[in-house]
């Protein structure tokens, strides 16, 4: 059995304590928080599980790596604290452990990754002996890996499209879907993960290492953004109101283009709730590098 941490009990944390337990090869060794409300609770039911697993939360990172776990799912946010993510990480991965993460953007594809980010992560696996791995985010390998095998069931591609639809009424982390994404801040409001080269730099990476594995060149990156405001106030139980006129949806693409058209494609369909859709006009377009 691989004595594996979960180090975070967010949307990502919750699901990777279930998935831990469930797995046959896998024992929940410790769970790792920063809440100090969380402190001392059952892993179980911070996983909203009905029953309790035996492994109370801590925050003692220092105890936990110690005891030199062989995995680690590192679920704590690197949204807005990227730099403390990168160093967490590189704490697991000197300890030993298989580090396994959606938090760092940039390392989605780590062959474009700057030097700054990626030479600590590879310093830290030299003298440590663990290593990483990179993706889950929106969903999963569902942007990179899947793609690419499913890409393998056909004799044409024309274009791969990854499509997320989120109904975000029932999700649970306000700073990300009010501040970062913008959903119930005016239209005036420039959201940081719509704004220009945001949405490359976080999923550029993808389009790169599709472009790369599937032999086509990219002639560019681009972004379209439409955003929509709610026609009518919205409540949430996680998250409170959301007020009409304020952003109630967004449609974004990171399109990779080739020989001058979106071949490959990242989408994003996001809204507080159902009916609020964008109608897939871009408000905005931008090209980014294509590294």
């Amino acid at each position: 059995m691989i004595s594996t941490i979960v180090w975070g009990t967010g949307n990502v944390g919750r699901a990777a304590i279930r998935a831990v337990v469930a797995h046959p090869a896998l024992t929940l060794s410790a769970v790792v928080v920063a809440n100090p409300d969380k402190v001392g609770r059952d892993a179980g039911e911070l996983a909203e599980l009905d029953t309790h697993l035996g492994v109370a939360a801590t925050d003692d990172v220092d105890a936990v790596l110690a005891a030199r776990p062989g995995a680690v799912v590192y679920a704590a946010s690197g949204e807005i604290r990227p730099d403390e993510a990168l160093a967490d990480i590189n704490r697991a991965i000197r300890g030993g452990a298989v580090v396994v993460t959606p938090s760092l953007y940039a390392l989605y594809d780590q062959r474009n990754a700057p030097p700054e980010v990626r030479d600590p992560v590879l310093k830290a696996i030299a003298e440590g002996g663990g290593s990483l791995f990179v993706s889950g985010i929106d969903p999963g390998w569902g942007n990179d890996v899947l793609p690419l095998m499913i890409s393998g069931l056909g004799t044409t591609v024309d274009v791969i499209r990854c499509q997320e639809i989120f109904d975000y009424s029932t999700y649970d982390q306000p700073d990300s879907v009010r501040y970062l994404v913008g959903m119930g801040e005016p239209m005036s409001y420039d959201p940081p993960m719509t704004a220009p080269t945001v949405p490359t730099m976080v999923w550029g990476g993808q389009i790169r290492l599709m472009a790369r594995a599937l032999g086509a060149e990219l002639d560019e990156i681009r972004e379209t953004v439409d955003r929509r405001p709610l026609e009518k106030t919205v409540s949430t139980k996680s998250m409170g109101d959301f007020e009409a006129g304020t952003q109630g949806a967004v449609r974004f693409e990171v399109q990779g283009i080739v020989d001058g058209e979106p071949r490959i494609v990242v989408e994003h369909v996001t809204r507080i709730h159902p009916p609020a859709r964008p109608t897939g006009r871009p408000h905005r377009t931008a090209t980014a590098p294509t590294g």
